[in-house]
């Protein structure tokens, strides 16, 4: 099975760094126009020199902002065929007791984490219905299945959430061509979020987690890229509303 996306037009938030660059490596290795998104920079793309991206520093946790960059995409293009949503991320904070968590603790992680993914979703739906086709596929995790290793009540919360938007954006964008799916990624060291954690469980804890996991490894940045490409490819075509867990087994 050969995937190819030659001629198609992508959008992939959060690809400053690891799971969302890899992303978008894999979609322009397989001949895609990739347009990349992040709250960062993202300083790489420079490094790569890889002719099809094109970068944008947005924060789209903001309709206005989110729908601007669509539309400049569209403007650019002509078209928006797969939308990967992996932005999100515990925005620096760990887990600690509910009664500390304040307001703002709480609505930062569900602005990256859910708003973002519904109001991209939204403005990328107009014109995929237009085409009568697009692919939708949003990096969950397995703390949208079950609670965080992590600790964080909103993480866990905007994932669940998420969960359920990719759920009702399939039933309602799929007579138009659109599947909606979802990644669960395990435990992956991408980035430095994810290295402090690995480091906070010790070398105890990093066994216990290893050998709790079937493949007896931890996953990587490429491993969730493949899936997610999968999932926007045509062999995809019938599967919608979908959560994948990618996690070595481990749930």
């Amino acid at each position: 099975m050969q995937i190819r996306f030659d001629g198609q037009v992508a959008l992939v938030t959060g690809a400053a760094q690891g799971i969302g660059r890899a992303i978008a490596l894999a979609l322009a290795g397989a001949g895609a126009k990739v347009h990349l998104a992040d709250i960062a920079s993202i300083a790489w793309v420079a490094e790569e020199k890889v002719p099809q991206f094109e970068g944008h520093q947005v924060d789209l946790g903001r309709r206005a902002d989110a729908h601007d960059l669509v539309s400049k995409v569209v403007a650019t293009e002509g078209r928006l065929d797969i939308l990967m949503q992996a932005a999100g991320g515990v925005r620096g904070q760990v887990g600690r007791p509910i009664e500390e968590v304040g307001e703002d603790d709480w609505r930062v992680i569900f602005a990256a984490n859910v708003d973002a993914a519904f109001w991209l979703a939204q403005a990328a739906s107009v014109p995929m219905r237009a085409g009568n086709f697009g692919r939708i596929v949003n990096v969950a995790s397995g703390a949208g299945l079950r609670p965080s290793l992590t600790g964080i009540q909103a993480y866990t919360a905007a994932k669940h959430a998420l969960v359920g938007l990719t759920k009702q954006l399939s039933q309602d964008l799929g007579p138009h061509g659109i599947t909606c799916n979802a990644v669960a990624p395990g435990f992956v060291r991408s980035n430095p979020t994810t290295e402090r954690q690995w480091e906070s469980y010790g070398a105890d804890g990093q066994r216990r987690m290893v050998q709790s996991i079937h493949t007896r490894r931890l996953g990587s940045a490429e491993d969730i890229a493949n899936a997610a490409v999968f999932l926007a490819s045509a062999q995809a075509g019938w599967i919608s509303g979908q959560i994948l867990s990618v996690d070595g087994g481990r749930s």
